[in-house]
C-alpha cells in the first residue's frame, strides 16, 4: 500500500528523474527476492543451506570434492533457471526504453536486468552472472546451457572444452576480486551522474556499496529505496520505504503520467 507520505516522496524522485534526464540506478537483492530468489544472507538463503567455505576461490580451484557441489547445484537448476523479472526490473527497464537511463550498477548475479529488457551493455554486474561459466585456465567464458548440454545427465563437472581446464561459474567467490574493468566503468559512471536510485540494498557488502558514496560526494543527488533502513539513509535526498516493485512500478508510472515529453 501506497500511503499519502510516500506518494509525495515518489512524485518528488520523479522529478529529479525528470530533471536530471539520465540516471544510474544501482540494484541489490531486494529486487531479486520479488522474483522467488533468497537473499543470500537471510533465512532460507545460499548461506544457510550451503558452506560458505565451499565457495571460496581457493577451495574451488583446490578441492574437487567442492567443485562437484556446485556442479549438482547447477545440475539441479542453480537458484534462477526459472525465475522472471517482477515489477522492479520492469520498471527500471522502462526508464531504459524511455530515454532516462544512463546505466543499472548491480549488485545481482541472476540475469534478470537483461531479461526485462536492459540492453546488457548498461548493466555494469560487480558480483557477475550465473548464466555464464568461465575456464580458469584459458579465459573462455560459455553460456552455462552450452555447458549443461555438453555434460548431459553426467553428474560430474565437465572439463572446458578448449583446453581442459577447471569451469567455474562467472560470479565473484569468496577470496576472489571484483572484475577490475566493470568496477572501473561502474565507479566512472556513479562519480559523474547526478542522480542515482538505489533500490532494494542493504548498502552493507563493498566495495559495491561505495557507488551511492562516490555519487554523493560527486554532487549527485541520492534516492533510496528499501524496506528497511541503511547505512547510507542519511546522506539521501530521500528514503523511500517499501517494496521495491511496488515503489519503482509507481514512480515510472509517475514519470509517464506527469512528464510525458521527458522520453
Amino acid at each position: 500500500m501506497v500511503t499519502e507520505d510516500r506518494e509525495t516522496q515518489i512524485v518528488q524522485a520523479a522529478e529529479l528523474i525528470a530533471e536530471v534526464g539520465q540516471t544510474v540506478v544501482f540494484t541489490g537483492a531486494g529486487v531479486s527476492t520479488e522474483s522467488g530468489i533468497p537473499d543470500f544472507r537471510s533465512p532460507g538463503g545460499l548461506w544457510s543451506r550451503f558452506d560458505q567455505a565451499d565457495f571460496t576461490i581457493d577451495r574451488y580451484i583446490a578441492s574437487p570434492q567442492a567443485r562437484q557441489k556446485h556442479w549438482r547445484f547447477l545440475m539441479a537448476g542453480g537458484l534462477f533457471k526459472n525465475c522472471e523479472p517482477n515489477a522492479a526490473h520492469r520498471a527500471i527497464a522502462e526508464l531504459e526504453a524511455l530515454g532516462l537511463l544512463d546505466c543499472i550498477i548491480t549488485q545481482n548475479i541472476d540475469n534478470l536486468h537483461q531479461k526485462a529488457g536492459n540492453v546488457p551493455e548498461r548493466v555494469f554486474e560487480l558480483h557477475g552472472n550465473m548464466r555464464w561459466i568461465r575456464c580458469l585456465d584459458c579465459g573462455n567464458r560459455f553460456p552455462l546451457e552450452e555447458i549443461l548440454d555438453q555434460s548431459g545427465a553426467s553428474a560430474e563437472a565437465p572439463p572446458c572444452m578448449h583446453c581442459g581446464g577447471i569451469l567455474k561459474p562467472d560470479v565473484i567467490f569468496f577470496g576472489e576480486a571484483l572484475p577490475e574493468e566493470i568496477l572501473e566503468e561502474a565507479t566512472r559512471r556513479a562519480i559523474r551522474c547526478e542522480l542515482m536510485i538505489v533500490v532494494g540494498s542493504s548498502l552493507v557488502v563493498y566495495p559495491a556499496a561505495y557507488m551511492p558514496a562516490y555519487a554523493k560526494q560527486s554532487g549527485a543527488k541520492l534516492v533510496i529505496v528499501n524496506l528497511t533502513p541503511t547505512p547510507a539513509d542519511e546522506m539521501a535526498d530521500l528514503v523511500i520505504h517499501g517494496s521495491a516493485g511496488e515503489v519503482m512500478g509507481r514512480l515510472v508510472a509517475e514519470v509517464r503520467r506527469r512528464f510525458p515529453g521527458s522520453a
